[in-house]
């Protein structure tokens, strides 16, 4: 949910004397490959006389009846909220809860035809808890419930997803931030798309600061090109053409910290259906790319599936005999409160039918189009100021230092040392911004396409196959020796 729903219903479900209170609100579906999402929509207040307070709370017919008419007619299911003034951390159900939620899951289903989701406020943290009936007998427990701002707030199930355990390798991170937050961020799934120079530094970094779950998605494989920016990968990994999301795992696998780390590895574009599907089982998402097209797929998601998306990027600028004129940097997070980057002018949105045509690439249409050719130009030295400046507001946006989220928009200008807060605030009329929580019923951006399918495939028939197969059985082989001795 967005901040603005959730003060909406904290505000109503803490009383000033109290007494528990109830609450409805409208979501939708968000689908991924492996999670179902629901994004709490719209705050359905009660009218005098359609519940009652009596130290505990309940619901009455007509407004349960009166909220699932109105989900109904929006397309949307129905949540059902009470608080629970003085509790901590993830709450149970009492028997009158599990009651009142059971009975009235039949009429939000028959009305809806989708699942009940209860939630419950604690009120001493402001922690929630919730759960989906899928049917009258027993609620399924979410994983977490996840307030989408500047500032990221995570309430944890820990029967569901268990806290972290603390490692020896982790001590001065923690002494950074306390175990509470290392346990919350550990927990996240972060996903970092593009495993180029800076995603992989990205992804490695991640991995040392005790993430479990680091998923990497790109389709490339690692050319000699790369080796002067994608510090880790090997001379060998270029001539055997080795994918960049395996050159990754290995890496990560070596920078872990986690007792118990996972490496998701995804040969996939992000532009189409397949990986889009793939990024909504995840919490956080590093848009570590520069082309328009799965920048657009990847600024739009940040709103229509409430999952934060941290985007950044590098131009750097010669003089005619080569020379370096500047270099520029930016970073920001994408987050329903924050302009997207249609909104700050880091993508052009004319330019993504162009990039699906790839006509960004086709000297012909830039020479007649009086174009100028994609920049390339890259840094090792420089790169590295990309992921630290990703990764600061990694951090802003889930360890909160100094009780503050991510900042506006931020540019450094090498050439004249300065570091520039953007003053960008959203369009009225953006079509990003104005799609939020979306979720399924999101405008399709990504289609279907099989160039990263024929490449893919391609590497797997490769002459090197049977190499490169052996090579990761032996490295493999090798970490969990590793591993084990340590």
């Amino acid at each position: 949910m967005t901040e603005a729903v959730e003060s909406a219903m904290r505000d109503h479900l803490l009383r000033d004397d109290g007494q528990e209170d109830v609450l409805i609100a409208t979501y939708v579906m968000s689908t991924g490959s492996e999670r179902e999402t629901a994004l709490i929509k719209n705050v359905i207040f009660p009218r005098d006389g359609e519940r009652h307070v009596h130290g505990n709370a309940s619901f009455t017919s007509r407004y349960v009846l009166r909220a699932a008419s109105e989900a109904r007619a929006a397309g949307e299911g129905v949540v059902l909220l009470h608080s629970h003034p003085h509790g901590t951390g993830w709450q149970g159900l009492s028997n009158t809860d599990w009651s009142t939620e059971s009975d009235y899951e039949r009429v939000a289903r028959g009305n809806t035809r989708m699942p009940l989701v209860g939630m419950t406020l604690g009120g001493r943290d402001d922690s929630w808890s919730a759960r989906f009936w899928f049917d009258r007998d027993s609620p399924t427990w979410a994983e977490s419930v996840r307030t989408v701002s500047p500032k990221l707030t995570v309430t944890w199930n820990d029967e569901v997803r268990e806290p972290p355990r603390i490692t020896r390798s982790q001590q001065r991170t923690v002494s950074s931030w306390g175990e509470r937050t290392q346990r919350s961020i550990g927990r996240m799934r972060v996903l970092v798309v593009g495993a180029g120079s800076v995603g992989l530094d990205v992804a490695q970094r991640l991995a040392a600061t005790g993430v479990e779950t680091v998923g990497v998605m790109d389709y490339d494989a690692v050319e000699t090109v790369n080796l002067d920016r994608m510090v880790g990968a090997t001379r060998l990994d270029a001539a055997l053409g080795r994918s960049k999301v395996a050159v990754a795992a290995r890496l990560m696998r070596s920078a872990a910290t986690a007792e118990k780390f996972e490496v998701r590895r995804h040969e996939v574009s992000i532009c189409d259906p397949e990986g889009l599907s793939i990024a909504l089982d995840y919490d956080v998402i590093f848009s570590c790319v520069d082309r328009p097209w799965p920048r657009a797929v990847l600024n739009a998601l940040a709103y229509t599936d409430l999952i934060p998306v941290i985007d950044g990027g590098i131009a750097l600028d010669t003089l005619p005999d080569s020379r370096m004129r500047n270099g520029i940097w930016r970073a920001h997070t994408l987050v329903p409160g924050r302009p997207c980057m249609a909104c700050i002018g880091q993508l052009v949105v004319g330019e993504v039918s162009l990039d699906k045509l790839g006509l960004l690439d086709d000297p012909e249409y830039i020479a007649g189009a009086k174009r100028d050719a994609p920049s390339r130009q890259n840094v090792a030295a420089l790169s590295a100021s990309v992921s630290s400046a990703l990764l600061a507001q990694f951090v802003s946006l889930t360890a909160h230092p100094g009780s503050r989220g991510t900042p506006a928009p931020l540019r450094y200008i090498l050439s004249t040392h300065v570091l520039e807060h953007s003053g960008a605030t959203s369009g009225i009329y953006c079509s990003f911004e104005n799609a939020v929580i979306a979720g399924n019923k999101r405008t399709p951006i990504a289609e279907h396409r099989d160039r990263w399918r024929e490449i893919v495939e391609a590497r797997s028939a490769s002459k090197h196959g049977f190499r490169l197969r052996f090579l990761s059985a032996v490295e493999a082989y090798l970490h969990r020796a590793i591993a084990r001795l340590v």
